[in-house]
């Protein structure tokens, strides 16, 4: 009976041991949800409620007068309209014509200001200046760069004796136009992303490949691009799904002309609920367009991130 004494009381003092720990975790964790509520609040008004919303009207055909619950025949409706047909192609060749392109000047700038050389901060000012220029500023800008005759490309084209065509008003160049804008505010700030991970990567394998007399390209194939996948993965996601959101520029330069030929599907959203007022057709695109951006991520975090070694 003397022997069992001790043994009750450590284990009566492990309990309230557990107990207190527990609380402890407890407090710590409310503490931790009274500091997320803020951010939580919004999430769900901004965030949360729209898309439930959007589902919801999806399902009517609705405008701000009246509404009738049609189900899923508005969904058929739009997946059998020719703009709707056309926006989507066009979305999908701006993502297939820029993130590639963005992704592979990001890294040449990254790897190129991430050398010591004389003016490389301003060099990476350079680079990453047209990404704090407002969209609709860019936009402007390159309208006068387009401009017929007078435009900034057409002047240089002149010079050699070329005449360029309609950038924006003839529907076999407004994409390509569109395309070399977009990389050119994309790519620098992909650059920022890229330069962060090629300075935190260690320097004692490259040196060691130094000392082992592999030449650059090679270094580079087998040491920096395997490393730098984690980052690429990341640039990646974040590249197809700024493909999609794009908006600002179209109502500045084209309005998605000449003939849907620039229409992109955010555009095509905004047009649909703000100018012709069909607020069920509007949250029907809004659904299309969410499951397009989950189905990106899914892809990319369930398929691609197991293929990364980090």
């Amino acid at each position: 009976m003397t022997e069992r004494v001790p043994n009750t009381t450590a284990k009566i003092k492990r309990q309230g041991w557990l107990l207190a720990k527990g609380t402890v975790n407890w407090k710590e964790n409310a503490f931790a949800y009274a500091l997320l509520l803020p951010s939580l609040i919004f999430l769900a008004l901004f965030t949360f409620y729209p898309t439930l919303k959007s589902i919801y009207l999806s399902f009517y055909s609705s405008s701000f007068e009246a509404s009738t619950f049609v189900g899923f025949e508005q969904y058929a409706s739009v997946l059998q309209d020719e703009v709707f047909i056309k926006v989507i192609k066009n979305n999908l060749l701006l993502a297939v014509g820029t993130v590639p392109t963005s992704i592979f000047l990001a890294f040449y700038m990254a790897i190129w200001v991430n050398n010591k050389l004389k003016g490389n901060g301003l060099l990476r000012a350079a680079f990453f200046y047209p990404t704090i220029i407002p969209m609709i500023a860019i936009a402007n800008v390159w309208l006068f760069i387009y401009t017929p005759d007078y435009g900034l490309l057409d002047k240089f084209l002149g010079v050699f004796g070329i005449e360029g065509p309609k950038w924006l008003g003839s529907p076999d160049w407004v994409m390509i136009a569109m395309m070399m804008m977009v990389i050119w505010k994309e790519a620098g700030y992909f650059m920022i992303f890229y330069l962060a991970g090629l300075q935190s990567l260690p320097r004692e394998v490259y040196e060691a490949a130094k000392i082992e007399g592999a030449s650059p390209f090679l270094t580079f194939r087998k040491i920096t691009f395997p490393l730098m996948m984690p980052t690429t993965s990341f640039v990646f996601i974040i590249a197809v799904t700024n493909s999609f959101k794009l908006v600002d520029h179209l109502y500045i330069m084209t309005k998605g002309g000449p003939d849907n030929a620039s229409n992109l599907l955010l555009y095509h959203i905004y047009e649909t609920a703000f100018s012709f007022w069909d607020m069920g057709k509007a949250s029907v695109l809004t659904v299309i367009l969410l499951v397009i951006l989950l189905t990106v991520s899914i892809f990319n975090y369930a398929y691609l991130d197991k293929k990364i070694h980090y």
